[in-house]
């Protein structure tokens, strides 16, 4: 099709979550505590490690370099998700969507790998105590913080390149909340395959290469544990493990959720439906215009 008869997109228009008048305050009260709560939270973790002598090391200081990540990478969407929440006209620039998810998937490499450094953290202090602090210097503390920030917003640009220097001149209605490539690149009307192919490969092998560092420290490590023949030493070493255990089952749990369901629209516009009408509503799943807000009764 020739695209000098189309207009060139710039601006996105999203769907929202909600265009229900009620469950718009709720959600926006809601949204608003918790992102407060993440905020004070993490830096209030940040300051607390950095001012207490006790806490300086590898554990906290990786803990505290997770805490900011979570910080930047909450306030990605979050603000813009709560001005559209109270708007009635929900858009964002090209420039700035691409803005926003240039740092959408950085800030998420970088807390998947901050994780699995975190796993092969615990594995030296528990398989190697004697030569934990050898192990886990000062400087190769710094070296694996800075190698995940470098190797997130490297594939964040290569995928921020690829997915937006597409042409753009059909329809600019994101069926998201949030800029984010499934959504995205179906707006395109250019050959996409590159952009997927590019998208599946970085995010499959920073996914499976956390996962296997991951799965790999904890089945040493417990490996390691069935030795100690102290039942209090086995739980203190396992002790050791619950906080970063919870926040990779809090992470990779919300992923898996959000991601690693069918594509197909009945899914998506499921979701509006409970977005839209809460427990009690109903949605007719069925629309002639494929840019259309659902109906809903």
């Amino acid at each position: 099709m020739d695209v000098n008869n189309k207009t060139i997109v710039l601006e996105f228009v999203f769907s929202g979550l909600t265009n229900n008048e009620i469950l718009k305050f709720f959600l926006f009260a809601l949204f608003i505590v918790i992102y407060f709560a993440t905020l004070v939270i993490n830096v209030g973790l940040v300051a607390i490690v950095k001012n207490t002598s006790s806490l300086q090391n590898p554990m906290y200081y990786f803990l505290s370099y997770l805490s900011l990540v979570d910080v930047f990478y909450s306030s990605t969407i979050t603000p813009k998700m709560l001005s559209d929440l109270m708007s009635q006209r929900r858009t964002i620039s090209f420039e700035g969507c691409a803005l926003q998810f240039f740092f959408y998937a950085a800030f998420g490499s970088i807390e998947t790998l901050l994780l699995s450094t975190m796993s092969y953290d615990r594995y030296v202090a528990i398989c190697h105590p004697l030569h934990y602090m050898t192990i886990m210097t000062k400087k190769k503390c710094l070296s694996l913080v800075l190698l995940s920030f470098s190797i997130g917003f490297l594939q964040s640009s290569v995928q921020t390149s690829c997915a937006f220097t597409l042409q753009f001149c059909g329809s600019n209605f994101i069926d998201h909340f949030y800029c984010d490539v499934p959504p995205v690149l179906r707006l395109s009307c250019s050959d996409t395959s590159a952009s997927d192919m590019v998208t599946v490969y970085i995010v499959g092998a920073l996914a499976i290469s956390s996962l296997m560092t991951i799965l790999i420290s904890y089945t040493l490590i417990i490996l390691s544990v069935t030795k100690i023949r102290s039942t209090e030493s086995r739980r203190k070493a396992f002790s050791t493990c619950s906080s970063h255990l919870m926040c990779v089952f809090l992470f990779y749990g919300t992923v898996l959720f959000t991601y690693m369901r069918s594509p197909s629209s009945v899914f998506t516009i499921r979701d509006k439906c409970l977005y839209h009408t809460g427990q009690g509503g109903f949605c007719l799943l069925h629309s002639s215009d494929p840019n259309a807000e659902p109906p809903y009764l």
